[in-house]
């Protein structure tokens, strides 16, 4: 018998001071078997400060969603699509291959990458000269205290205030703030 995606609850609230967009949203994510609460976590992160693209980008006509992540890895982790279906905008957590992300490319307006965990910066040597000719990508580290702060968040149901301003991610809950520190690889 295969082992079932565990469902997660998130209402969060996003201040996005740079960009003026403030939303509440209630997601339900379901980590896969193989998913650690660090790489959901980062998921979600990576959505918050995303958000403000469904104004910027869809002018509020869009939809902004989790993809199935580990369980098709056609789908993003992270999508905005508008109501055409168009996919505005991608974005893919981990340390992906060249060759998805190049097709990624294809299919999307935007790419975006977090990359995270303490091997990143192997990976972004090896990786970094096949992705110099994707013009629509852009490739973020995620620290690994921040993404591993992140995952102790990790709750069944959760109440999060996310707030961006400088360019930086505040997630709180109830108990706990993080300060979610990304460095811009590329472009």
């Amino acid at each position: 018998m295969a082992i079932k995606s565990t469902v997660f609850k998130a209402n969060l609230s996003i201040a996005d001071i740079e960009h003026g967009y403030y939303a509440d949203h209630n997601f339900t994510l379901a980590r896969h078997p193989s998913e650690t609460d660090e790489r959901m976590m980062v998921r979600l992160a990576a959505l918050a400060l995303n958000a403000h693209a469904l104004q910027t980008v869809c002018e509020g006509n869009g939809l902004l969603a989790f993809g199935a992540g580990l369980s098709d890895p056609e789908d993003p982790d992270v999508s905005l699509r508008d109501y055409t279906g168009r996919p505005r905008l991608w974005i893919e957590v981990g340390l992906p291959e060249d060759r998805p992300l190049a097709k990624a490319c294809g299919k999307a307006d935007q790419v975006v990458v977090y990359a995270y965990q303490s091997s990143a910066e192997i990976w972004w040597q090896a990786i970094q000269g096949k992705l110099s000719r994707l013009r629509n990508l852009t490739v973020w580290r995620m620290s690994t205290a921040s993404s591993q702060a992140l995952a102790a968040m990790a709750q069944r149901s959760m109440q999060l205030q996310a707030t961006v301003q400088d360019g930086q991610l505040m997630l709180s809950d109830a108990s706990t703030s993080v300060e979610v520190a990304c460095e811009k690889l590329m472009p």
